[in-house]
Formats: structure tokens, sequence, C-alpha cells
């Protein structure tokens, strides 16, 4: 005899009251084809929905999510779905099925504000604490140098020297030839409706040297020279060289950090100086070209603005920016990662955290010497 066919998965609905009774029947198999519940529920809105066993044959977890779909739908609803006729095993079955589907929604990953600040302030905080902890190994270092100056790798020294300052001439002259051809446009604009053409030259002078040359030349250097300390050691973490280093009892700070340091902090000045002229230099080619100026007398104007306590000034505040362009550079990279990706943002966070603190001790300059009279 051929064997009977089983039965399809079925859902009838019947009206009691203001209830709507569900019975359940035939062969409920996930790879069979089974009833949807919300097509099967359409538009109805019953005041409660009561499921029962009309005659289920096998079944497995397509009946499971039927029942589950009803649930989530009546508690959208707000409506009662109650369970209570189906056997006990098909309840806890699908008991647990919603307890697994409702773990599994997505949670809201909204971070609390409160929480957000504590956490950037840690990050400040300890960002803080590296860098103080750098600076007085910086500085016992130094110390260890005067006192020994034979174990002090000079050669380096001479050779971060010319990569940081002969090398980099080429660019610090043509942002400096270019701020000061831009500035004394701008002033000349404004001077020559007054008939103050002659004061250009106190508005360049002043500014390049106190301002504009260490400053630029400062932002240049960090973003050449600093990114590059970063790179170094980030590449030699990376590569293990640094960790050979401690393993021989030489300490990094000594080796690598200090000449590098001196080298940047000596030939900062130096470029201050050079930017400084060169950028008083393009102030005069505008004077001299829009304004008839002529250079001798552009520059016995700027001598009388500009005297040596302004140029040591800008002079101080290069030799500041120098340190903090190699600390910056070579904290970010012993702080790099030991990837080819570490070492890429050592170099951006090193660039950053520059000419962040150069911004900031500018700043803090400015009030000192307004304070001081200077």
């Amino acid at each position: 005899m051929p064997a009977s066919p089983q039965p399809p998965a079925r859902a009838s609905a019947r009206s009691d009251g203001d209830w709507l009774e569900v019975e359940l029947s035939g062969d409920w198999r996930i790879t069979g084809r089974t009833p949807s519940w919300s097509e099967w529920i359409g538009d109805r809105r019953p005041a409660g929905v009561r499921m029962r066993d009309g005659g289920v044959g096998h079944w497995d977890t397509s009946l499971l999510l039927f029942i589950c779909a009803a649930r989530e739908w009546s508690g959208r609803a707000g409506i009662t779905c109650e369970l209570a006729p189906l056997p006990e095993k098909m309840r806890l079955l699908a008991a647990r099925l919603e307890t697994s589907h409702s773990a599994d929604k997505p949670r809201s990953r909204a971070e609390n504000p409160l929480a957000a600040i504590g956490l950037a302030t840690l990050q400040a905080w300890a960002s803080a604490r590296g860098i103080m902890q750098f600076v007085g190994e910086c500085i016992f270092g130094a110390g260890r140098a005067i006192r020994r100056p034979g174990k002090f790798r000079w050669r380096d020294c001479l050779h971060q020297m010319a990569e940081s300052g002969a090398m980099g001439l080429p660019i610090v002259s043509l942002i400096s030839f270019l701020v000061g051809l831009t500035l004394a446009y701008q002033a000349a604009v404004e001077l020559r409706q007054f008939g103050a053409d002659i004061f250009v030259a106190d508005i360049v002078g002043l500014s390049i040297v106190r301002e504009m040359g260490p400053m630029m030349a400062a932002v240049i250097i960090a973003g050449r020279t600093g990114a590059a300390f970063a790179a170094e050691l980030g590449n030699m973490r990376a590569d293990e060289e640094i960790d050979a280093l401690e393993v021989l009892g030489i300490s990094s700070v000594d080796f690598l950090v200090l000449p590098r340091l001196l080298a940047i902090g000596l030939m900062m000045p130096l470029l201050a100086l050079y930017a400084d002229c060169v950028g008083i230099l393009g102030g005069m080619v505008v004077a001299a070209g829009i304004l008839q100026i002529p250079p001798s007398a552009f520059f016995v104007e700027a001598q009388t603005i500009v005297d040596l306590t302004d140029i040591n000034t800008g002079l101080v505040k290069a030799t500041t920016f120098g340190l903090l362009i190699g600390l910056s550079g070579c904290l970010r990279g012993l702080q790099a990662e030991r990837s080819a990706a570490g070492v890429g943002r050592a170099a951006t966070s090193a660039v950053v955290t520059a000419v962040l603190l150069i911004i900031v001790a500018d700043s803090l300059y400015a009030v000192l010497f307004h304070i001081l009279g200077i």
C-alpha cells in the first residue's frame, strides 16, 4: 500500500468573543510550506490570541518560529498571547527560542556622555604622565652627557644637524619668502590709503622677527624633521632594535633621543634667523615693486623698529620650539606600535603634538613677554 500523504501545516482561526483562537494542525517542517504569521493575521486586531493544538503531527523549528512571531506581534500590539493550551514541550522550546532571539538583538551602543568625558580625562592624564616621564628621562640623560661628554654620540648629532638644518633650508626659504611677501602686500594695501607707505617696513620687520619667522620655521621643521624622528624610531621599535639596545644595557634615550634633541635645539635658532632674513627680503620686494620704496630706505626703516631684544625674543622662541619638536617626534616614535600602520600613526601624531605644543608655547611666551614689558 502506498504511504498516505502527510497533511500540510495549517493554522485556522475561530473567534471566541473578543479573542482569536488559533488552531494548529498538520506537519510543520522547515523544508515544507508553512504559514507566515504576518500574512495570516492580516488586519485582524483581537483583544487576545489563544493558541491550541488541533492535531499537529511532526513539527520542528518552523512551528516554533510561527509561535514566536505571534508572541512578538502580540507584544507590539499590546494584547495577550496565551500558549497554555499547547503541549508543554512546545511551549518550553518556544520560550527558549524567544529568549535566544531577544539576546541576539542589537544593543544600543550610544556611550554615556559622562563615561566619555571620564575616559577622555583618563586618556589625557595618561598622555600627560607619559610626556612628563619622558621629559624627566631626557633631563637625567642630559645630566649624564654633561658629566661624561665622551659617551655622547657626537657623530650622530652632527648627522642630525645636517638633516634637520641644512637639508631644510630650501623649504624654509620658500615658505618664509612667501609669508613675508604676503604680509607686506596686505599691509601695503591698507597703508597706501593713509600715505604711510614707509611703515610697511615696521610691520614686516617686527612681525617676522618676533612671531612669523620662528613660528613658520618651527611648523615646517615639525612636519619635516619631527615626522622623520618618529618614523625612524618607530621603524627601529618595529624591528626590535630598541629592545636589543635595552637588552645590552644601553639607554635608548642616551643613544637615540639626546643627539636628536641637541641637533634640532641648536639648528632651530639658526633656521629662525635665516627665516627672518628671507621673510624681510620678501617684504622688501613687495615694497620696491608696489610702493616704490628703495631697499635701502626699507632696511633703514626696519632698523628703527627692530632691535636686539626683538631678535633675542625670536631666538628664545625658536630654541623652545626646536626642543618641543624633538621631544614630540622622539616620544611618538618610541611609543609607536610594532607595525607599518603604527609607524605611520606615530609620524602623524608627532606632527600634531609638535604643532599643538608650539602654539601653546607661543601663547605662553606672548603673555610672559607682555608681563615683562619685552
